[in-house]
């Protein structure tokens, strides 16, 4: 059995040890021993030694309503703490676990693209050329308070420091003091919001992570594929590449959330500039204070004037206009007067003089110092920009369609919801073709148009280096499309934008090819695009609407598709990916992912949205987000050069085959079964989920309805908190079992050995069902179901059973994640942590549906219900 590494086991016994000594303090010894006595039997419940299940429930139900919030918050607590532990331990100075995941280098993957005879030149272009945005996006999915994650990125510091074996006992002393103090900050500080963040405060928190992380790990990124490049190609990046860049949603996905409206948008991208004026004033009083050398090129003196340090006199100016437009942005976000004079507003503004400088000293023979801080601010402003992120846009194409109708009735042109398709394309590229303004003068549309168009306004007024792309959902025909870009051109935009069909559902996802084939045969639309059209993949909705296994499969199938179809009319297509952070939502470890995309897909470019708490987990720190960029990029990379495999005929005739089964068998449980939602509202905490502030978006698209209404994320958050994980794996069991069934298992193992998709796809699957657990989730159901469903839990934990079978018969072996020992370990040293609080939380969820029931639910109960939520999301290492 591996074990963990010795130094992370040293730094989770540390913690937990600093925790205990808190909760020794407040609430006391008899606080203390009491949770020691719930670990203890937690761990022995796991040895399964006799009678320890019910001396932990037993336990568990005993407790006192003022000794229930302790309890939880202090196994919420230790995840928590365990889980900066191997965060830290991904990126600790001391590696060399045989083990541990490691993520490979730039130069190791560029050799070995070199030795498939990938000629060097060929290797150096796409690397230039390279193009992967991260979209951040707002999901409510991040539980964690942002004053905690504060002190946990200390923490994490304070672990770097312990981390030198040339320590004094007082300098260690000093650290583990510090360590002390943090930890008991934590413990006296409320883990759970009582307000819902706002979509500016969401954005101000994506904001947070490119201050305290991305932009330290940029250019240290940048400058590591520098240096593999020339030693791999001769020849390094150029100045001015920007392979990564960042794009955002926060305070742009207006899809299904009132909250998000025109002023929300434009006060974010105000917010935007504020902060990248304030991050490269940073760097500016550095860089004035290095340069202080009298040598410089012609062009240089000329801009600076009479003076004895040029470098500092051009940088000064630059100083005052960052500084003005720091103080612009300010009084705007205020309401304000802002006084835009002489600000800094177009990219090439802050680039130029930065250029000036650089050129300067490579011209006077002075590279080492060029290529310093100065160097890494230039890449910075070619990355982030003035606007800091470029902010996407997402709308339902329904709202667009409604706007364009009131217009078309208010003209008396006819009543264009009742158009058919080919009416509509006509009239719109007629319009788009034409010069006249289409909006009536003196007309006042319904609140719905109105806000649309405001906010086209909004995107009308911003530069190229502002925006993303204009994402729809729900789109289905070149109508869709073109209707955006008819609205945006009649509020004043004069630039293409990145207009983004999203396809989600089965459907649409099955329809993608047909609705992109017809929009690139409109040939005004073929000259807008450029030869360049990016397309989005949800990956949430797909899976919710037909199961993990048929989702994954019409997923690989449009994208194949859809490279097809962008070839055959000579466009670069972008596949932008809509990955959740769980497996449910089409999450995973990213590098797997890119490499079994279908051959052809990843061509030199890449989109991927980041959520919630993989944000935090990839991105939180600056040398883990370093880390992070190094395995998309050479993900990228290599699925560009040396693409996988794609599948067999007979492999494709057998994913058929399973995908048909497993499709009928989900839709029979989740559409068809009538107490199906009856039973998902009893036996989770779905119900419950809404009392935790997650986000600014509402969880359901509308208030009432089923499962159908309700958002992916709740929808996988309910089924992870009482460990079923149904969303992962349902469907799957019956296509597995009667693949088996038929003798196709040697078929599947092959599928397995020669084919990334396949492989990639069992061993996710193996991930989710290893963190199942089939006692928890029965003590779930025997708390809250009412008996006369009982039944169908009984059903589902049976297939869930199979399923795990299935998976370890396939892949030939007797436990599940052989082939993944260290997250294996990982998830049985959390055990014991994460099985009190699973079965708190049922007993806490019976206290709060009978006080509901009387109209009054006690406060202590309510808040242990909400921190057992956040304990298991950080138990599992994600919520949906």
């Amino acid at each position: 059995m591996t074990e963990l590494h010795p130094h992370l086991r040293d730094n989770v016994r540390l913690l937990g040890e600093l925790l205990g000594e808190s909760i020794r303090k407040y609430p006391g010894q008899g606080c203390f021993d009491l949770i020691e006595e719930v670990r203890a039997a937690a761990k022995a419940d796991r040895r399964q030694e006799s009678g320890s299940g019910q001396r932990l429930v037993n336990l568990l139900s005993q407790l006192s309503d003022d000794q229930l919030l302790p309890v939880t918050r202090a196994f919420s607590q230790f995840l928590n703490l365990a889980n900066l532990a191997e965060q830290y331990h991904g990126i600790r100075r001391k590696q060399g676990h045989h083990a541990d995941v490691m993520v490979e280098s730039l130069g190791e993957v560029f050799d070995r693209l070199l030795a498939k005879d990938i000629p060097a030149e060929e290797l150096h272009r796409r690397v230039t050329e390279l193009s992967i945005e991260f979209v951040l996006t707002a999901h409510p999915t991040e539980v964690t308070r942002r004053t905690l994650i504060l002190k946990y990125d200390e923490i994490s510091n304070c672990l770097g420091q312990l981390d030198h074996d040339d320590l004094l006992p007082v300098e260690r002393a000093e650290i583990v003091g510090r360590l002390r103090q943090l930890i008991a900050e934590a413990w006296h500080t409320d883990e759970i919001r009582y307000q819902r963040p706002t979509a500016v405060d969401e954005a101000k928190w994506g904001f947070a992570v490119i201050e305290n992380s991305l932009w330290q790990a940029l250019p240290r990124f940048l400058r590591g594929l520098d240096k593999s490049l020339i030693e791999a190609t001769g020849s390094g990046l150029p100045i001015d590449a920007a392979p990564l860049r960042f794009a955002s949603w926060m305070g742009g996905d207006r899809d299904g959330n009132p909250n998000v409206t025109h002023e929300v948008t434009r006060e974010v991208f105000w917010l935007g500039r504020w902060m990248a004026a304030d991050l490269y004033l940073r760097d500016i009083q550095t860089l004035r204070a290095e340069l202080s050398m009298w040598e410089a090129s012609d062009a240089l003196r000329e801009a600076a004037g009479e003076t004895r340090e040029p470098y500092r006199a051009v940088l000064g100016q630059l100083r005052e206009r960052l500084l003005r437009t720091r103080d612009w942005a300010e009084a705007c976000v205020n309401g304000e007067p802002a006084d835009d004079t002489d600000i800094l507003f177009e990219n090439e503004e802050l680039i130029t003089p930065l250029q000036l400088c650089y050129d300067s000293l490579v011209e006077c023979g002075l590279d080492a110092i060029a290529d310093g801080l100065l160097l890494d601010t230039i890449r910075r402003a070619h990355t982030f920009g003035l606007p800091l992120v470029r902010l996407d846009i997402r709308q339902e194409a329904g709202r667009h369609a409604e706007a364009v109708g009131e217009i078309v009735s208010e003209l008396g042109l006819g009543d264009y919801e009742s158009w058919s398709e080919k009416q509509r394309e006509e009239f719109l590229v007629n319009e788009l073709q034409g010069r006249r303004p289409l909006i009536p003068r003196n007309w006042e549309p319904s609140a719905n148009v109105q806000e649309v168009l405001d906010t086209c306004a909004v995107i009308a007024d911003q530069t190229p280096e502002s925006l993303g792309s204009y994402v729809i959902s729900m789109a289905s025909q070149p109508s869709d499309v073109l209707s955006v870009i008819l609205l945006l051109r009649e509020s004043g935009m004069s630039r293409p934008l990145r207009v983004v069909p999203l396809f989600e559902t089965l459907d649409d996802l099955r329809g993608a090819p047909d609705t992109m084939t017809a929009l690139f045969q409109v040939d005004w639309y073929r000259e807008y695009c450029a030869g360049r059209q990016e397309v989005m993949i949800g990956y949430s909705d797909s899976a919710k609407d037909a199961g993990q296994m048929m989702a994954a499969w019409a997923q690989y199938q449009a994208q194949e598709q859809l490279t097809e179809v962008a070839r055959e009319h000579g466009v670069h297509l972008t596949l932008f990916h809509g990955r959740g952070g769980t497996v449910g939502r089409g999450g995973g470890p990213a590098n797997r992912a890119i490499l079994s995309q279908p051959p052809g897909s990843v061509n030199g470019s890449f989109r991927i949205t980041e959520q919630g708490e993989m944000i935090r987990f990839k991105f939180g720190l600056p040398r883990l987000a370093e880390q992070s960029l190094t395995l998309y990029a050479t993900a990228v990379i290599e699925a560009t050069l040396a693409p996988p495999p794609g599948p067999q005929d007979e492999w494709r005739d057998m994913m058929d085959w399973m995908t048909e089964r497993s499709l009928k068998a989900y839709r029979q449980v989740v559409r068809e079964n009538p107490d199906f939602v009856t039973y998902f509202r009893q036996a989770t905490p779905e119900q419950a989920l809404g009392k935790l502030a997650l986000g600014s978006r509402p969880a359901r698209r509308k208030a009432t309805g089923g499962v159908e209404s309700l958002r992916a994320i709740p929808w996988i958050f309910a089924w992870t908190q009482m460990r079923m994980m149904l969303p992962s794996w349902l469907g799957s069991d019956v296509a597995l079992k009667e693949a088996a069934e038929a003798g196709h298992v040697p078929m599947l193992r092959e599928m397995m050995e020669r084919w990334p998709f396949f492989k990639t796809y069992v061993d996710m699957l193996e991930m989710v069902l290893a963190k199942s657990d089939l006692r928890i989730a029965s003590y779930y159901e025997k708390t809250l179901v009412e008996p006369e469903l009982r039944h169908l839990g009984e059903d589902l934990r049976s297939r869930l059973a199979d399923c795990i079978q299935q998976v370890k018969d396939l892949k030939q072996q007797g436990e599940l994640l052989l082939d993944e020992p260290v997250f294996a370990h990982s998830l049985r040293v959390r055990n014991p942590y994460t099985d009190p609080l699973h079965y708190l939380q049922a007993e806490l969820l019976r206290r709060d549906r009978e006080s509901e029931d009387r109209g009054e639910v006690p406060e202590l109960v309510e808040r242990a219900l909400k921190v057992t939520m956040a304990g298991i999301a950080a138990g599992m290492r994600n919520t949906g």
